[in-house]
């Protein structure tokens, strides 16, 4: 048996991908211990994992780094890397949207829209869409604080609880598309470790859907 790469998102993602895989008879002790090192394997070595930031995910899966791996929605849409997405996993939902001042929520008609995002290519794209010419301010932190004080008309945000966004006088204005995590994988790593990757997609599938 060849051995797979998993590539899994440091931080909330990786904990509830590693509670799939325990599911689906992966053994995952290495991978619950508390340790600095990126790389871990399985007991029986048929698995290696490794730890990266999670907008790296789809690098390391379209370069062949890794066979498969776990990441969000939203990292998907902004960094578009040519690999193949196999399931939504249905954890980790929230909502891309829009968001800003709810007495200023005309301003999305304006020509020229100041908005604030991380995620440049996912707004872009949007407006391009809606057919507004927009101003996009990339900011990587504290997004919201571009409307609250006048740096940008809206940000481009994930919206979890919706409390940041209260909590500094901000609403949603307009939900671009649901998120959440999802399976993907090496596009060749899909046709030459077949036997070894589709039994482990379908486990995983039909752990996620109760089956």
């Amino acid at each position: 048996m060849r051995q797979i790469t998993i590539a899994l998102a440091k931080g909330r993602l990786a904990e509830k991908a590693i509670e799939i895989l325990d599911k689906c008879g992966v053994d995952c002790a290495p991978l619950k211990k508390d340790t600095r090192k990126l790389v871990l394997y399985d007991g029986e070595g048929k698995y290696r994992f490794i730890f990266v930031k999670p907008a790296d995910v789809p690098t390391y899966i379209e370069r062949g780094a890794a066979d498969m791996g776990v990441v969000g929605k939203d990292t998907l849409l902004e960094e578009s890397k040519d690999i193949y997405e196999m399931l939504d996993l249905k954890f980790g939902a929230c909502a891309m949207c829009v968001a800003g001042f709810a007495d200023k929520n005309n301003s999305i008609t304006q020509n020229k829209l100041r908005v604030a995002s991380k995620y440049v290519r996912v707004a872009k794209d949007y407006y391009a869409s809606k057919g507004i010419d927009v101003d996009i301010i990339k900011l990587t932190g504290s997004v919201e604080l571009g409307p609250v004080i006048g740096l940008t008309d809206v940000i481009v945000d994930i919206v979890e609880s919706g409390k940041t966004l209260e909590a500094n006088g901000l609403v949603v204005l307009e939900e671009i598309c649901k998120l959440s995590a999802r399976l993907v994988v090496n596009k060749v790593s899909l046709k030459t470790k077949k036997d070894e990757v589709l039994p482990l997609v379908n486990k995983i599938s039909e752990i996620v859907e109760g089956r």
